[in-house]
């Protein structure tokens, strides 16, 4: 594992490896072309449960007509938007961040608009949504936001980043999970299933202890390392004893590793369906929602990525973050004419960085596996949650360590910077948390007389926030349904 991890990029070396290592900037940051690639493959294999899960979701709902989409086409949908995006992300912004089909945007997509609307009304929405960002990005609106969150903020962001995603690879691996309704307990999760049993659970736990071992004792790729062999221990066990509940990814080999790509969802959009399938105010809350979670989303996750690279210049500021968030945008749009949901900007990128990825070489080679991945979707599968999960466990302990850097003797920065952290993982939301932090920054200034310390941006932002936690309210005063 490389100690980059949590300090600044080394100095740069007066050595270089040709036209490639100048334009990535790889020996200026400090990192190395075994390092990018290691980290390419560890963000791929953390991330690759998308293109299991987006057709799951996706799949299992039915539009406003009684319409699903079909399994195979939204695999390739998936993968076709995961490789195009990260590769430009590689090549145009040069950070090591890997874009997909967003998780509860998806879910938003599935469950909430789908329902009122045909499919290609709702993904003409994702495309307007993408649309509108980008004119924010274009207009600088976007960046303009960003630079104006007090270092501190970013930090807990960060943090929060870190307990968020060591959650996230807890729950996927069933290690924690949610404590039935039916046990009328105000306890919302638990250990297992009460008790921790069964071979995919030893998988993870082993897999934890075994990437833990090999961080602390510093060893290159501990990471992929970990996945690797714990993936290949799952195949074992799958093998001798006919395992069963993996959940949405085995590691039972497949009879035939490779299938052709449909591209039969490519362009199936209606870019203004929604209006004449729904009312226009509903549109528009519609609209809001999914701006306002992929604007977030994407801003937490870039602030917390770079800050953990090392990457953040002297203000705090993300290098090229024009660009970034532009490509961010266009990913939105993208998305949606390929009828695989927004997508966005990965937290999994942070395992990348975790095995030294400083560049967007890293994104590239993330690219290229997702572009095999279009012919290789029965292998993805391989790979069970319980073998990526510990990545993002030990990748949440190294983004938790910029909490070291927050004033905590700051009660105006120390609170807002705990909300942000604690809500993040509570709610299971990035938005969520920097809602809370942001609210709770411009309150608390405004109460001891500092209001003006508090940039018009984040005052206007903390503003829909409130409107956006309260879009429930809103909709029944309106009388929207």
């Amino acid at each position: 594992m490389d100690t980059t991890s949590t300090s600044p990029p080394a100095a740069p070396s007066s050595r270089t490896g040709g036209p490639l290592d100048r334009y990535f900037r790889i020996s200026e940051r400090g990192s190395t072309f075994s390092r990018e690639i290691r980290g390419g493959f560890a963000t791929f294999f953390t991330m690759a449960y998308i293109l299991v899960l987006n057709p799951i979701i996706l799949g299992s709902a039915q539009d406003k007509f009684g319409h699903q989409l079909e399994g195979a086409e939204l695999a390739t949908a998936t993968a076709l938007v995961a490789g195009v995006m990260t590769l430009i992300m590689g090549v145009g912004g040069n950070l090591p961040l890997a874009l997909a089909t967003g998780l509860g945007i998806n879910v938003i997509v599935a469950f909430q608009v789908a329902p009122l609307m045909a499919w290609e009304d709702a993904m003409g929405l994702i495309v307007l949504e993408g649309l509108l960002i980008s004119v924010l990005v274009m207009t600088g609106l976007r960046e303009a936001v960003m630079h104006a969150i007090p270092q501190p903020l970013k930090q807990a962001i960060s943090v929060g980043i870190g307990l968020f995603i060591a959650f996230i690879g807890f729950v996927d691996a069933g290690f924690v999970t949610r404590v039935p309704d039916s046990a009328k307990t105000t306890v919302p999760v638990q250990l297992g299933t009460g008790t921790l049993n069964g071979w995919p659970m030893l998988v993870f736990c082993v897999g934890v202890l075994v990437t833990i071992v090999l961080v602390s004792r510093k060893i290159k790729g501990a990471i992929l390392i970990s996945i690797v062999v714990m993936t290949a221990v799952a195949i074992a066990i799958d093998e001798f004893a006919g395992v069963k509940n993996w959940g949405v990814t085995s590691p039972s080999l497949p009879g035939n590793p490779v299938a052709a790509p449909d591209f039969g969802l490519v362009g199936k959009f209606d870019l203004l369906g929604a209006f004449g399938e729904t009312g226009a105010l509903t549109v528009v809350l519609l609209i809001f929602a999914l701006i306002l979670s992929d604007f977030f989303d994407t801003m937490g996750t870039i602030v917390g990525v770079t800050a953990e690279a090392g990457l953040l210049d002297d203000r705090g500021q993300v290098p090229g973050l024009g660009r970034v968030l532009l490509i961010d945008g266009a990913a939105a749009v993208a998305g949606g004419a390929c009828s695989a949901s927004s997508a966005t900007t990965y937290i999994e990128s942070a395992a990348g960085v975790g095995e030294g990825a400083r560049t967007g070489f890293s994104s590239v080679v993330t690219g290229g596996l997702f572009g095999l991945a279009l012919f290789l979707t029965p292998v993805l599968t391989i790979v069970p949650l319980q073998a990526a999960s510990p990545a993002l466990v030990v990748v949440g302990f190294l983004m938790m360590t910029q909490v070291k850097h927050i004033d905590w003797d700051r009660y105006d920065l120390a609170i807002p910077a705990f909300l942000t952290i604690a809500v993040m993982p509570f709610t299971y939301s990035i938005t969520n948390g920097i809602g809370a932090g942001f609210i709770a920054y411009v309150v608390l200034k405004a109460c001891v007389g500092k209001i003006r310390e508090v940039h018009w941006l984040l005052l206007g932002s903390s503003v829909l926030f409130l409107v956006y936690f309260a879009i429930e309210p809103l909709k029944q005063l309106l009388g929207v349904e």
